[in-house]
């Protein structure tokens, strides 16, 4: 009888050890991440949208960029969430990349200038913080120097970097890499605890969105 009560503990502990790792982790608000200032425009109410702000001139952000990649794999077959990069826009030394961000985005070449921006800057040391350096660069990649002028100077351009400056404060965000999840959260490595930590808890938020 002993023994059928020791293997009768021995199977519920084990359930409950089993039941304890299946349950999600607990991510807790102003630890792990915030609630945004405001509640954001999203592009599809129809979707979670999840947000990275990043700058060209961070480091953090060039490295984060294989993550980045591998994390958007992970939700390829997730037609409820949608994925954006935002250039974050803190004051007037970020508009010039945020500008050529959006200028090669709608020129169609954004798969083959964003990661060259990015190596520009953090493989090769060319500074890229004016508008005719950024012109100079893209010429060098057989990029037209006068459409890519063209470009950044156009309306729309410059009204999604005023939207970018826009949506860069109101997330309250203070600095980059950083994620807003449905225009309600936003979250960091730093927040979470690490890289990988941040991704966990942006699927957390994004699982949370959808309920």
């Amino acid at each position: 009888m002993n023994k059928l009560i020791k293997a009768l503990l021995v199977l519920a502990l084990s359930l409950t050890s089993i039941s304890a790792m299946a349950l999600p982790l607990a991510y807790v608000e102003g630890e792990h991440y915030k609630v945004t200032t405001q509640r954001l425009a999203v592009s599809d109410e129809r979707a979670v949208e999840v947000v990275e702000l990043f700058m060209y001139t961070c480091p953090h952000c060039y490295h984060l960029e294989p993550e980045v990649a591998d994390w958007q794999a992970s939700m390829a077959g997730e037609e409820t969430v949608s994925f954006v990069q935002i250039p974050a826009v803190f004051g007037q030394n970020q508009i010039p990349l945020a500008t050529a961000f959006y200028a090669a985005e709608a020129l169609g070449l954004s798969e083959k200038l964003h990661p060259l921006l990015f190596e520009g800057i953090h493989e090769d040391g060319i500074n890229l913080s004016s508008k005719k350096a950024i012109l100079d660069y893209v010429a060098e990649q057989d990029v037209d120097r006068a459409s890519f002028d063209k470009m950044m100077g156009s309306f729309a351009v410059k009204t999604k970097v005023k939207k970018a400056a826009a949506l860069t404060k109101m997330s309250g965000i203070t600095g980059v890499p950083a994620f807003v999840v449905n225009g309600r959260y936003q979250t960091s490595a730093p927040m979470a605890g690490s890289v990988a930590g941040m991704f966990e808890v942006v699927d957390f938020l994004v699982e949370q969105s959808q309920h």
